[in-house]
This record gives C-alpha cells, sequence and structure tokens, in this order.
C-alpha cells in the first residue's frame, strides 16, 4: 500500500475515488482511478497490472498526478488535440470497423482518443461513422422463460407479511432480510445495445468456459449491500458454502433467505442442512430460513437489478478491452461499491435500522 500519505487519508481517498468510478462514464478516466484506487487498498503493482493491463509506470504517475491534482489530473488533456479526423484518418477508421462485425460505442470512443486525440462532444460524430462503415444499432438479447402471474401475486403479499411479523426484529438487526441469486459472468456480457452489420442477425459468441465466473450474491434488505462471492458453479456444494460464508459475514443473527426454485436450492443435501442448523427450534428461531419465490419470474427478485447494473457498468467500461480477469475485477468493484436503494428494494415493506 502507498505510504505518501496517512491512511486517513487513504481511507478518504479511497472514499472519493468509489464515488467518482461509480459516475464516471469516460473509460479512461475511470481506469485511472481504478489503478489509484487498487493501490490504496493493499494491492500490489503486480495485481493490479494483470486486472487493468496497464504498465507500472501508468500506475506510479496516475498516483502521484491525483496525489498533486486530485479528481480533476484524470481528465483528458484537449488542449492542442484534434477535434476532428482528417480524411484520412476516417477512411482508417472506417477500415478498422470492418475488421468485426459487432462493436459497442466505447470502444470507438476510446479507439479515437487514444489512436489519433479525438474526442467527439456530440455522439452524433460516432453514430455517422458507424454508419459509414454499414453499421446499425442493435439489441442482443436473450428469452425470459414463461411465469404464472396468479402465482406471482399470491407470493408476494405472502412475503410481506412474513416480513411484517419480523420487522421489529429486522430493524433492530437480529434478523436479517437477504435477497440470494446467482450471477453467471462471460466475456458476452460486454455485449448489450451494439452497432453490428445491416440486415445481419446479432448473435454472441459462445465463449471458451473458462471465460465464465459463477457469483453467488445476497442483497441485505437493510444494509443496502450486496455480498458477493465467487465460485466455480451454481450447485449444491456451492450454495453450502455461501451459505456458510453468509453465516460467517451475520455471526450472531438470523437470516432470512429469499431466492429462487433451482434444484440446487432445494436439494436433500441442502435440506439437511438446514434441518441440522434449525433442530428442535421453533420456525420464529431457525438460524437460517429459506423461501422461495414464485417459479419462473426473476422480477421478484431485487438481487437481479443489481446483476443488470453491475454488467451494464461492465459494458460502459468496455472501451478498456479487459481481459478477462480484468472483466470480473470490474464487477466486483461495482458490487463493492455501490448501496443498491432503488424502488424494487421496497416491494416487500420499507425497513430502516433502529438506531
Amino acid at each position: 500500500m502507498s505510504s505518501e500519505i496517512p491512511v486517513s487519508s487513504q481511507t478518504a481517498a479511497i472514499e472519493e475515488l468509489k464515488t467518482f468510478i461509480k459516475t464516471q462514464r469516460d473509460g479512461r478516466q475511470v481506469k485511472k482511478a481504478l489503478a489509484v484506487k487498487l493501490l490504496y487498498q493493499g494491492h500490489t503493482y503486480e495485481s493490479i497490472i494483470s486486472i487493468l493491463d496497464v504498465s507500472m509506470g501508468f500506475i506510479a504517475n496516475w498516483k502521484q498526478r491525483y496525489e498533486a491534482e486530485g479528481l480533476s489530473s484524470f481528465a483528458p488533456r484537449h488542449k492542442g488535440r484534434q477535434s476532428y479526423l482528417s480524411a484520412a484518418q476516417k477512411a482508417a477508421v472506417i477500415e478498422w470497423l470492418g475488421t468485426k462485425a459487432i462493436w459497442t460505442l466505447n470502444e470507438l470512443e476510446y479507439h479515437l482518443a487514444s489512436e489519433y486525440g479525438v474526442s467527439y462532444e456530440s455522439k452524433q460524430s460516432y453514430y455517422d461513422l458507424f454508419e459509414t462503415a454499414g453499421l446499425s444499432w442493435k439489441k442482443t438479447s436473450k428469452v425470459n422463460p414463461k411465469t404464472d402471474p396468479a402465482l406471482v401475486a399470491k407470493k408476494k403479499p405472502d412475503i410481506q407479511r412474513l416480513l411484517a411479523r419480523y420487522r421489529t426484529e429486522i430493524e433492530c438487526g437480529q434478523v436479517r432480510v437477504l435477497f440470494v441469486d446467482e450471477c453467471h459472468l462471460m466475456s458476452g456480457d460486454l455485449e448489450g445495445y451494439v452497432w453490428g452489420r445491416r440486415n445481419q442477425r446479432v448473435e454472441v459468441p459462445i465463449v471458451n468456459e473458462r471465460d465464465r465466473q459463477t457469483y453467488y450474491g445476497a442483497l441485505d434488505l437493510l444494509s443496502k449491500r450486496v455480498f458477493v462471492e465467487a465460485h466455480a458453479a451454481g450447485n449444491t456444494t456451492c450454495t453450502l458454502a455461501y451459505l456458510k460464508f453468509l453465516q460467517r459475514q451475520f455471526p450472531n443473527q438470523r437470516l432470512i433467505i429469499l431466492w429462487d426454485g433451482a434444484s440446487y436450492h432445494r436439494s436433500q443435501e441442502i435440506q439437511a442442512c438446514l434441518n441440522e442448523l434449525n433442530e428442535g427450534l421453533p420456525e420464529s428461531q431457525w438460524r437460517i430460513h429459506c423461501i422461495r419465490f414464485a417459479p419462473n419470474d426473476p422480477t421478484q427478485n431485487p438481487i437481479e437489478d443489481v446483476w443488470l447494473q453491475a454488467k451494464t457498468w461492465v459494458r460502459q467500461m468496455a472501451g478498456l478491452k479487459p481481459s478477462f480477469t480484468g472483466l470480473k475485477a470490474l464487477f466486483e468493484q461495482f458490487c463493492a461499491l455501490e448501496l443498491f436503494d432503488f424502488p424494487k428494494m421496497h416491494m416487500y415493506g420499507t425497513f430502516s435500522p433502529i438506531k
């Protein structure tokens, strides 16, 4: 960890950098801020180089500039830079856009800034380049499973009544309500809305199985924080390990876990674990109380919005061209930065800590 500024100042700097990273849409500035923040958090130069694909000089330079100038040091220096492409440069960019079928806006922004020193004020200038290259705006999407609205409508008030019953204990911190789910991060998650060839269907290629990471996450109703842990897959073994992880996070509190009906959430091994934990206790005192949502409707679980926000943020950083290790680091950084207080957090009731 850096020793040039006091620990208390480093703590304040980390919080300042977190806020900046959360709100900044320019991938180049985020990359600089991430390098400095990771260094303050105790990461080695070698690990930051691996995560962000930068040099040791890059890290040291932006750390020194941040300590001298603050957040303003990350902003691009536009003085003396071009505001447009020459005809030859434009032709080179059009040729470059022809090298693959799918692009994101951030990739083009990053390429123009790093290769030609050009940063357009209007997004339309970038759109015009895509259009000239024969690319159009398209959406990559997945088919959602069918749902039973009647079951969903019945389940919501059931959950609301359950949480209302424990309101005092929840607000006192004796009971933690956790919305739990798994997220599978893949290289293809960099793609959302993209620019693709006209009259051609956009298909995200199947990535190597090694470029896949499963995350278990629990969104805490009271603190609005998400507790994420990486696992090899979504299965019974990993689910048991994650339940133990949650118990370590909340060692003296009872847990109400709300999750979907995945087979590994209701396996015999999971049931045996819960029976052992809760043996001899009345339901009101169970150490872990698991409640399943109605089937086939992820909108019931607020943590789905967390995964969406995290992946959307990662897509905005696509111009950084991260390795898969870097992609995971960006995803984990976002989950660690945020307090997730959005309307869906209150769909089963509004709870506030008693101080």
